[in-house]
């Protein structure tokens, strides 16, 4: 495997049957391009122009109650609406277009204007992911939605429009993009394999240089096939499909797992440490699917600094995703570093 670490290969997501280009001999290449400033975290507890903090207007119109632990509301401008076009358009297969039904729900995670993933201590967490389970199992009994998305968008690299601690919940008519390669994944490994993905995948990763932490419920670690440069992905150690599955116990480290990796996230280059994360779970009536294993991806865009990016540009755009840092590098980086 040295060879490997040393000169350009491709490596293969079975989730979604694609490939990722290896370069790690471009990893000391000189730096000229741009340099974001460093992310700054809010210091107040409470703001009063934030329209997420307790008893503030929001953008929308409608005032928030004074909640002291998480609070969730229909999203005041969502992408998806329970109400959409009647008709399907499909002509000569050039121009088809179908309705699209959703409900968007917002989560803010805390009262508290100040705190992050990472801040939070873990009985608050624990009650963050309560808060996902009750809402994806509400949310999945009506017989219309096929998927339910929970995902966190951290910092303004990330696009996140505001620094109160929240995530979002978008629950669609029809099962989204990456799932469905993801099922596909899944679906075909146990027909040739005979057995789950990821409990063949995190068992084979066991005592490798990318697990990055970990507990009696959860492997969090840099896959064999990550894109972006400090990508992680969150396994259960049970199999198990959905976040209503969880025990108890799981949920607790489920909620250590999170605030141990974004603690990590954010040592590494000591700066807030912006992302992309989001669950995975089996679209909904997929329950108990021998097939589908239940994960988390935290996708954050950071190099090689707090001020240094990737961009998916050119080559990564028009012919296949490539990374410098191997997943191997990267996962011992993200283990060094000390939250």
């Amino acid at each position: 495997m040295d060879d490997w670490l040393q000169r350009p290969h491709r490596r293969l997501n079975p989730l979604t049957g694609e490939w990722v280009l290896v370069s790690p001999q471009r990893a000391t290449r000189p730096w000229q391009g741009l340099v974001e400033a460093p992310a700054q975290e809010q210091a107040l507890p409470y703001d009063p122009t934030c329209y997420l903090c307790p008893g503030n207007a929001r953008a929308g119109g409608m005032r928030n109650p004074a909640y002291n632990s998480t609070f969730v509301f229909d999203n005041d401008f969502p992408a998806l609406v329970p109400q959409g076009p009647e008709r399907a358009r499909d002509e000569q297969g050039l121009f088809v277009a179908q309705a699209e039904r959703g409900i968007c729900r917002v989560v803010c995670f805390s009262p508290r204007h100040d705190l992050t993933v990472s801040q939070m201590d873990e009985p608050a967490l624990e009650c963050v992911v309560e808060t996902w389970r009750q809402q994806a199992s509400d949310l999945e009994q009506m017989d219309w939605i096929r998927y339910v998305q929970i995902f966190e968008n951290r910092g303004a690299l990330m696009g996140a429009s505001n620094p109160h601690p929240h995530c979002q919940i978008w629950a669609s008519e029809h099962i989204p993009n990456e799932i469905a390669k993801e099922l596909e994944g899944q679906q075909r490994y146990l027909r040739e394999k005979g057995a789950c993905l990821l409990c063949a995948y995190s068992s084979a990763e066991r005592g490798r240089d990318r697990i990055v932490c970990s507990n009696s419920s959860f492997t969090a670690l840099v896959p064999f096939w990550a894109i972006w440069p400090f990508e992680i992905l969150i396994v259960s150690t049970r199999h198990m499909s959905s976040l209503q599955e969880l025990s108890g116990v799981e949920r607790n480290h489920l909620a250590a797992l999170l605030r141990a990796v974004t603690r990590q996230y954010d040592a590494l280059f000591a700066a807030p440490f912006p992302y992309s994360m989001g669950f995975h779970p089996a679209p909904a009536r997929h329950s108990r699917d021998a097939a589908w294993h239940f994960h988390a991806h935290f996708y954050p865009p950071l190099l090689r600094s707090a001020t240094i990016r990737k961009f998916m540009v050119g080559y990564e755009l028009l012919a296949n995703p490539q990374r410098d840092v191997t997943p191997e590098v990267a996962a011992e980086l993200l283990r060094s570093a000390r939250a």
